[in-house]
């Protein structure tokens, strides 16, 4: 009984590891998620458009991505606790005067984050947009978010037509918008 134990286990562990790289191989081929399909040219709508979540800084007032609907939305999910996002932050603070004059909007979303770091990193950084809160982390999730900071640029007519996975900047904001902009 003995001699079948060590060969047993090395046939499970095999089993394991082919199981493994099966489910990873499988997701990376996913073509359903919002990455591969903008990157084949297809926008899906934005998740959860009509979900309201608190305004940051208020007790009382809550927004939604449809409350936006029309417009350009430079969807940013960030953290204060973020590196990465401190350093974004400036390019889009001065982003948002741009975008407002084109009939466009930043829209931050804090993720994983206190509301009162939230507050203090968006005074340091002087942001001007909406930033609404993701108190349980859903809103974000439906944008397969697993990190932060991330950016979804959402079309006029509510579709994901670009992201990026880390931070921005100037020269992808610049190209990336521009053509958006334009079509509107």
């Amino acid at each position: 009984m003995r001699r079948f134990i060590l060969p047993g286990l090395i046939a499970v562990a095999a089993v394991a590891l082919l199981a493994l790289l099966t489910f990873g191989v499988s997701k990376q081929n996913d073509t359903s998620s919002i990455d591969a399909l903008v990157a084949h040219g297809k926008f899906p709508m934005a998740p959860d458009a009509s979900h309201s979540l608190p305004v940051l800084g208020s007790t009382t007032q809550s927004k939604s991505l449809a409350d936006f609907h029309g417009k350009v939305v430079v969807l940013n999910v960030f953290a204060s606790w973020c590196d990465p996002c401190a350093a974004e932050a400036p390019v889009l603070a001065k982003e948002q005067h741009v975008l407002a004059k084109r009939g466009a909007t930043l829209v931050g979303v804090t993720y994983e984050d206190a509301s009162t770091s939230s507050e203090q990193f968006a005074r340091r950084y002087h942001i001007t947009y909406p930033v609404l809160r993701d108190v349980s982390g859903n809103f974000v999730r439906a944008f397969g978010t697993t990190g932060v900071p991330e950016t979804f640029v959402i079309n006029r007519q509510g579709r994901i037509q670009a992201l990026q996975r880390f931070p921005v900047t100037t020269k992808w904001l610049n190209q990336t918008l521009k053509p958006i902009l334009d079509k509107s």
